[in-house]
């Protein structure tokens, strides 16, 4: 992405996409690093995750690397608990403070941490470990199994890589919620969270609620 519309099917953004209401000229490092963190640029950070702080790893070149992003703080604080079992999403996981807060609240279920940036599987992977997780994947798009269904997902995902990048990524994994389940994105609303709503809602047949507004933000539910 140099500047010019692209599609990236997942989660993939190699750069920068420039289309409609999701687009901002941002740096998009954190999109797609593919080596993990060196050990002088890992930093621990103390953030509070179900309930209680704990500390986990973060580095430059993943998304929001000085600790937990007002977006993602405005989801977990308004999203229900999870389902105690079954397969758990976190779309675009960074560090994995979604996924994280997932398997702490639901030990009993398996958490698909997917991100296609390298480095932030491999702070998931570090972060699950020290917080004693082993519910955790942290994997690749493409090593998701194709039979697995979600009974829930929750995500903060890459509105700045642009409006067909956006739509390819929800298209792809919006319809492999179970039957029942549902999705808990949160969307900033200068960035157009209520046309994307209504994107979701006439383009893949889903039905979203816009569940609450904080701090700039919108939560929409989509359901099954």
């Amino acid at each position: 992405m140099n500047g010019a519309p692209v599609t990236v099917i997942g989660l993939g953004p190699m750069g920068q996409a420039m289309t409609s209401a999701y687009d901002s000229p941002v740096p998009t490092d954190h999109y797609f690093t593919a080596q993990p963190a060196s050990d002088d640029e890992r930093r621990v950070r103390t953030v509070r995750l179900a309930g209680r702080d704990v500390d986990v790893e973060v580095a430059a070149g993943v998304f929001s690397p000085g600790g937990l992003d007002k977006g993602t703080a405005v989801l977990l604080d308004r999203v229900p608990e999870p389902p105690s079992s079954g397969h758990l999403l976190d779309l675009g996981c960074g560090w994995g403070p979604i996924a994280l807060t997932l398997a702490l609240e639901a030990p009993a279920a398996t958490v698909w941490a997917v991100d296609v940036n390298e480095r932030a599987l491999d702070l998931v992977r570090r972060n699950a470990e020290r917080l004693g997780l082993p519910n955790v994947r942290a994997v690749l798009p493409d090593d998701v199994p194709d039979d697995v269904a979600f009974a829930a997902c929750w995500s903060n995902p890459p509105i700045r890589v642009g409006k067909d990048a956006l739509h390819a990524l929800l298209t792809r994994w919006l319809p492999r919620l179970a039957d029942g389940g549902a999705a808990w994105l949160v969307v900033q609303k200068n960035l157009g969270s209520d046309s994307l709503a209504r994107w979701i809602t006439e383009t893949l047949d889903l039905p979203v609620e816009r569940e609450a507004s904080s701090k700039g933000f919108r939560v929409l539910r989509v359901g099954r």
